[in-house]
């Protein structure tokens, strides 16, 4: 026989996961646990998140609007907030410029990440060079802090939404994706919602406000997200953290999971390689 707060628990526990399995097929997927972050939150009273992308994480978006609701949700709670989002940066810049600006900064609970669109419009990817991007970022995280909990988010410029709207997968969401499921990460995907909305005559491209969306297109992504969190947070509180599961083989060999800024002056470059800088001040823009 079961006890009645034991059989409460593990009743709601049950629940989650039934919630959880049928999120699955949604936009927003929950893979793994965020119990991690949950445990630091409401038991340390203290929590890191960080926000990696490019220009989309940058802006006073979405990343502001999660801010409010992780502060919100934990009042109690002190929190320490890293924007490292760089305009024009894609998966490849984030797996070399990790170490510096996010995981020097100590543990990580919740990491935020988004590389999509620069993927494709700034840095014009090819799949494997997604593959090795992303790849390299999730597992560098990983291997430094197995307890970080991550929610990988596409978002979506013109090009991108005409492919989802004509049944295609575009090509950096088909490569990161193939990473997420390999190791276990939610995902929250922000353009097909936003293609499926506009098709019903819910929303519009210009109510989004574009590549870089405005109030509305960024409400709609913290809502998702609050929507995966809430759902990931709705069982019994942790008493402890977990290990989340490195997978023993990478994806592809190539993968930038060790990739570092070193100084050129403490390089010695191979026959055919040279070290330069422009002269910023000469580029349009």
């Amino acid at each position: 026989m079961i006890a009645p707060n034991k059989a409460t628990a593990i009743g709601a526990l049950f629940l989650v996961c039934i919630s959880l399995f049928a999120f699955e097929k949604e936009n927003v997927t929950i893979r793994g646990s965020f119990e991690n972050s949950r445990f630091a939150f409401e038991s340390k009273m203290k929590g890191t998140v960080a926000f990696m992308g490019g220009s989309i994480t940058e802006m006073n978006g979405y990343r502001t609007m999660l801010m409010e609701f992780l502060k919100n949700r934990f009042p109690e709670t002190e929190f320490s907030f890293i924007n490292a989002g760089i305009s024009s940066t894609c998966s490849t810049t984030g797996a070399f410029r990790l170490q510096r600006d996010v995981l020097s900064k100590g543990p990580i609970d919740l990491f935020f990440l988004e590389f999509a669109v620069n993927d494709d419009q700034d840095a014009g990817h090819s799949y494997d060079e997604c593959i090795r991007g992303m790849e390299g970022i999730i597992r560098q995280v990983r291997n430094t802090n197995p307890s970080t909990d991550i929610v990988v988010t596409y978002f979506v410029n013109p090009k991108m939404l005409k492919q989802i709207q004509e049944g295609k997968n575009p090509l950096p969401m088909a490569a990161h994706e193939e990473v997420l499921e390999k190791y276990q990460i939610s995902r929250i995907h922000l353009a097909r919602e936003l293609a499926q909305q506009i098709n019903k005559g819910e929303f519009s491209w210009e109510k989004f406000g574009g590549t870089h969306p405005k109030a509305p297109g960024n409400r709609l992504c913290a809502d998702m997200h609050q929507r995966l969190l809430n759902l990931a947070w709705s069982g019994p509180s942790p008493s402890s953290t977990i290990k989340h599961h490195i997978p023993e083989n990478l994806i592809d060999p190539h993968s930038f999971t060790d990739g570092r800024f070193m100084s050129p002056s403490k390089i010695k470059l191979n026959k055919g390689w040279k070290f330069s800088e422009p002269v910023w001040g000469s580029l349009k823009g």
